[in-house]
């Protein structure tokens, strides 16, 4: 099982939006989720719009792909884009920068 953790950086200007949206995620997303390998999926997020997402997943390349292979993600990604500081073009999925682990207690 791999741990994922990663960063994305949310437009400071509509933090407030973007955790509302996140109280009602579509249940057609969070069934793709899961049926993707996307465990104990987590965001936590900073008032400045740093944004930190954990998962624990078998192959999170895998559950990459398997999310972009989704419409149901297509549509969520395109919704979510105007929250994020990405370039041009660049999903927020796409943009995911992952964090290596240097120690984990367990």
């Amino acid at each position: 099982m791999q741990r994922v953790c990663f960063v994305l950086q949310v437009r400071p200007e509509r933090l407030d939006e973007y955790k509302e949206r996140h109280k009602t995620v579509w249940p057609d997303m969070q069934q793709a989720l899961r049926e993707t390998g996307w465990g104990n999926y987590s965001l936590f997020l900073r008032p400045d719009g740093l944004l930190v997402g954990y998962v624990e997943t078998p192959d999170f390349q895998k559950a990459l792909e398997g999310m972009a292979a989704r419409e149901v993600n297509a549509r969520w990604q395109k919704e979510m884009a105007e929250f994020f500081m990405n370039p041009p073009g660049v999903r927020p999925d796409q943009a995911m920068t992952p964090l290596e682990e240097v120690f984990h207690l367990d």
